[in-house]
């Protein structure tokens, strides 16, 4: 299996060492994603639902980029600082998959190294070919 990376149009390279998407096979493996400005990578703050929309639109910008849709996902890790926040990330979550074409799904409650972000999405997708 071939690893390429994928240089995702119109987005800040980043710099800390990773890529925003990597290809491996037919798999596209995006790292996990926050609400952020793709362009400038600057952090939108906002309530839970106002993050988690954020994160949901820049992971199907960055599928796009791979001629992929949200419903290609196959698996979805969600990363939330505060449990009770569970609930009003999932009302957001499920409206960008298909009924019954929901990826697997994990979800943790964790930490973010970074000060005012609240939600993280790491997403794999499989590409049409």
């Amino acid at each position: 299996m071939k690893k390429q990376v994928v240089i995702p149009k119109g987005v800040k390279k980043p710099t800390t060492g990773f890529n925003h998407i990597v290809k491996a096979g037919n798999f596209i493996l995006l790292s996990s994603q926050l609400s952020s400005d793709l362009k400038t990578g600057e952090i939108i703050p906002g309530n839970i639902k106002e993050q988690t929309k954020r994160t949901m639109e820049n992971i199907k910008y960055l599928l796009s980029q791979c001629v992929c849709e949200m419903d290609d996902t196959v698996r979805v890790v969600i990363y939330f600082r505060n449990v009770k926040d569970r609930k009003e990330i999932n009302e957001i979550y499920k409206q960008y998959f298909s009924e019954g074409q929901e990826p697997t799904k994990v979800s943790v409650q964790a930490a973010s190294p970074i000060n005012g972000v609240d939600v993280e999405i790491e997403v794999i997708a499989v590409a049409k070919s």
